[in-house]
């Protein structure tokens, strides 16, 4: 991957579309009901500026990013740039022709979560209704498709995690679990049962960049992770208003405008040592971040959120 080479320049940048989302799954933060679309002409802006960096993979986030109606000319445009282009859905809108459309955007890969067997009051994105739609992905999809369990977060049965990643295999996709975070992304150790249905869900993962979560076993295990956040710099998230955040879960730092983001922040973020990152849960950093583990000491730090400095004692005084 030719991001992995230089550290000047992101590996990964997600950015949104749109805010708004057809759904309002109860552990969320990331959505509203009203904002409208960003204009195609911005949109593309922020992409040419993401191009400029040298971005690898640039991933399409929200709310619902097929939402937005020129969805298909904002991927066409992330491969017009150099990068690989990707989708996080709650694949409720997939039909045939709509998948054929992103296949002839070029769309590199597309995730889903998917919650729960049947739909409850935390979540409508179950199996039982977007099944169907699993389908129409395996019959009609020419890019990978990723099924992401997930565990934590008042998800009432664990075990659900288990059926939807076998499902997600046998139509032929790769399958992970995510473990549900806080409103910041800090750690919610799961409960026996859970983890053993996260041990086992290990076991299904195969080999590619988005399996690099060995971080997930320290917070199965409800204990902080020692490792080199590289949010701000190999990891982008681009909000609505076209600002430079770590991650979904922190926004508001640096929140610098794109527009005006250039190597010498990526360069400063790169050995910024994160004081949320202890006890951060958000797997895309986390993966993107481990290939520079071996390299790149950290010497700059910033001082914790009172809520991170709270969580981390909490932490200690339980293992005490």
């Amino acid at each position: 991957m030719k991001g992995a080479a230089s550290t000047d320049h992101p590996i990964m940048a997600h950015i949104i579309p749109i805010r708004r989302c057809n759904l309002s799954c109860t552990y969320c933060n990331e959505y509203d009901d009203y904002s409208k679309p960003v204009p195609l002409e911005t949109v593309k802006h922020r992409l040419d500026l993401l191009g400029g960096l040298k971005t690898a993979v640039i991933t399409l986030s929200g709310g619902e990013p097929m939402l937005h109606p020129e969805l298909d000319e904002i991927i066409a445009h992330i491969r017009q740039v150099g990068s690989m282009a990707g989708l996080i859905t709650n694949g409720y809108l997939l039909m045939p022709d709509r998948i054929q459309r992103l296949n002839d955007a070029g769309l590199d890969y597309l995730q889903i979560s998917i919650d729960n067997v049947m739909p409850d009051d935390v979540s409508k994105k179950s199996l039982k209704v977007l099944d169907k739609k699993l389908q129409m992905l395996a019959d009609y999809a020419d890019f990978h498709v990723n099924i992401n369990s997930v565990l934590g977060g008042g998800i009432h049965n664990p075990e659900d995690a288990l059926t939807v990643g076998r499902r997600a295999m046998a139509l032929g996709f790769t399958s992970t679990v995510g473990i549900i975070h806080d409103g910041d992304g800090q750690l919610r150790p799961l409960g026996p049962r859970e983890r053993e249905v996260f041990l086992e869900m290990k076991t299904f993962e195969k080999s590619h960049f988005s399996r690099l979560n060995y971080f997930q076993e320290n917070i199965a295990k409800g204990e902080p992770s020692d490792w080199r956040c590289r949010a701000g710099s190999r990891y982008l998230y681009i909000c609505e208003d076209g600002l430079v955040h770590y991650c979904s879960q922190q926004r508001g730092y640096p929140a610098k405008p794109l527009e005006d983001y250039t190597v010498d922040d990526i360069r400063r973020e790169y050995i910024t040592q994160k004081s949320c990152a202890p006890l951060c849960t958000v797997s895309c950093v986390h993966q993107i971040s481990y290939f520079d583990f071996f390299r790149g000491k950290q010497t700059r730090t910033v001082e914790p959120l009172p809520q991170q400095q709270e969580h981390l004692i909490s932490i200690k005084s339980s293992k005490s």
